[in-house]
């Protein structure tokens, strides 16, 4: 094999593995698994006129609003609907929006079209007596903020009639993403209350894509120890009355919520308590995704607490671990995840000792070339001695003419004489391969890079480089990056064997500008990674070259004497 088949394998190769890899995020299988513990929501009972199960191609959903209650604590900016007792908005005060220096806004209700709330409620067996989605809260004052030296914050809704009292307390931790909460119900009828509890993720299907430069899953997400951490289209979620494989699942742990990229929003139930998970299609455009679980009976005069948790924020993997078990799964790097999870782990350390994401990405890219360093010694190697026999080729091409066959004969004695394996530089890349795809998902699903400065220009490593503006024919960012990151490719290219065929040689010349192309619309840290890739290959690369001609010098000296 010639280089320049060596080079497009590997080129190809490397393309086939992230289009893989990237069609599997959006292709992923639905899990279905049939109940047969009676804990899912009976979906008759949430039918009433502020929320109407809607059949295909109907518009029959409706979300109502009453009073709001605003919240405000070192994280959030939350608007908590009395409808419910909803989160109906939720603002992150340490995130900022896409292109914009507002803050990042996760949960919202205007149907414009990114409908994304949560909400929660409880349903009793045998009568309407418990408040689901639809019944009205009261509540003390319309403002809350987080004191100064205050670790918590409760707002507590309640709601009451003849038969019970129940306060829903919603709590907020300082520093923390997770958000309790809690129902105190209080039975005074003369009967036995029993039910069930249910949270609810409802999101509508146009929002919260991902870019195609950016690809990445949006949709249903959950986790249960025997299921593993599974992901839903939202295309796939059906309504009720048509013939679908909408969730039906039954378990003793797990989550469930809605994942985008950097961001997800999941509620989370105490181990060891039986629960199902399910999904339906509420609209057109909306579909819900919740899980419910059943509660202990409450004897007259009896008090119960159900307690649950809200994660809703970034995709943080320290905040996550923490959370639940598998929740840090929805930063998911498909199936090279044992690879990413360490590298994220090394990044990580990195930055604590550097401060400085690109700075962590710079000494990572380091030292990983330094462990790859034999391997890449091998292919540059058999590279460089290829590029010494370019001259003795392009003879033996110029002699045989046409005849391809004695030229291909002619070469493979050449390469026999010479001691030279012309596959050598093909496997240490093939091996090398995974770790930079690996790398690639780090960079691009890590939110600790959104708006991670570098230095300079570059204000934001998840976003392109941008120093020279937008061209506007093709929306394409402009940037030094991924210039540097072109030259560099054409100085690789220069310093490897030059195809015999004219043709060939003018095609792997205007490889690095094609590939410029598509950079310019990349992620500046991952530019940046491949630029200090190149930048030290091209390094490693001169220094073989130098030692592979002075030892053929060398040999041709030799020779002359003897």
């Amino acid at each position: 094999m010639d280089t320049k088949r060596l080079i497009l394998f590997v080129v190809f190769s490397f393309s086939i593995l992230l289009l893989w890899d990237t069609w599997q995020r959006k292709h992923v299988p639905v899990t279905e698994v049939a109940s047969q513990q009676d804990v899912r929501v009976p979906a008759e009972k949430l039918k009433t006129a502020q929320d109407t199960q809607a059949i295909a191609g109907d518009s029959g959903f409706k979300l109502d609003s009453g009073p709001r209650i605003k919240v405000s604590t070192d994280l959030y900016q939350v608007e908590i609907d009395s409808l419910g007792g909803d989160i109906r908005r939720l603002l992150l005060n340490n995130h900022l929006a896409n292109n914009s220096q507002d803050q990042f806004l996760l949960l919202d209700d205007v149907k414009k079209p990114n409908l994304y709330i949560v909400r929660s409620g409880l349903l009793a067996k045998n009568s309407n007596v418990l408040p689901d989605h639809n019944s009205v809260y009261s509540f003390e004052k319309n403002n809350y903020q987080l004191a100064d030296g205050s670790n918590t914050l409760d707002v507590r809704l309640t709601f009451k009639n003849q038969d019970v009292e129940v306060n829903k307390i919603i709590t907020f931790v300082r520093g923390s993403y997770e958000i309790s909460v809690r129902y105190e119900i209080l039975n005074h009828s003369k009967s036995i209350v029993d039910g069930l509890a249910y949270y609810e993720v409802l999101h509508d299907d146009l929002s919260s894509r991902s870019s195609s430069t950016q690809p990445s899953f949006s949709g249903i997400s959950y986790f249960t120890r025997e299921a593993n951490f599974t992901k839903i289209k939202p295309s796939s979620i059906k309504f009720k009355n048509e013939k679908n494989e909408n969730l039906s699942l039954a378990s003793n742990d797990g989550w469930i919520g809605f994942l985008q990229h950097y961001f997800i929003s999941a509620w989370i139930l105490p181990e060891n308590i039986s629960r199902h998970f399910y999904t339906e299609r509420l609209d057109k455009n909306i579909f819900r995704a919740g899980v419910s679980s059943n509660f202990d009976s409450i004897l007259p005069g009896q008090k119960k607490e159900i307690s649950s948790k809200l994660y809703s924020g970034p995709q943080t993997k320290a905040d996550l671990i923490k959370a639940a078990p598998g929740l840090d799964l929805s930063v998911d790097y498909g199936m090279l995840t044992f690879i990413c999870s360490p590298l994220f782990v090394v990044l990580s350390w990195i930055y604590k000792l550097v401060n400085n994401w690109g700075g962590a990405i710079i000494l990572l890219t380091v030292l990983i070339k330094i462990l790859f360093y034999p391997l890449s010694a091998a292919s540059y190697k058999s590279m460089a001695q290829l590029r010494e026999l370019a001259p003795r080729l392009q003879s033996m091409k110029e002699k045989f003419g046409d005849d391809k066959v004695k030229f291909q004969q002619a070469m493979l004695e050449l390469y026999r004489t010479e001691k030279i394996n012309p596959m050598g530089g093909c496997l240490p890349i093939l091996i090398q391969i995974p770790v930079f795809i690996s790398l690639y998902w780090v960079l691009m699903g890590a939110v600790e890079l959104r708006h991670a400065p570098f230095f300079g220009w570059i204000t934001d490593l998840s976003a392109p480089d941008t120093l020279f503006g937008i061209l506007p024919v093709f929306n394409m960012p402009i940037g030094l990056l991924p210039i540097i990151m072109g030259i560099s490719m054409i100085v690789q290219t220069k310093l490897n064997p030059a195809p015999t065929d004219p043709m060939q040689a003018k095609l792997m010349m205007a490889m690095p500008i094609i590939f410029s192309v598509f950079f310019f619309y990349f992620p500046a840290g991952l530019v940046l990674y491949w630029v200090i890739n190149n930048l030290l290959s091209i390094l490693q690369q001169w220094m073989i070259n130098r030692s592979i001609h002075a030892a053929t010098l060398a040999k041709k000296g030799n020779a002359a004497r003897k």
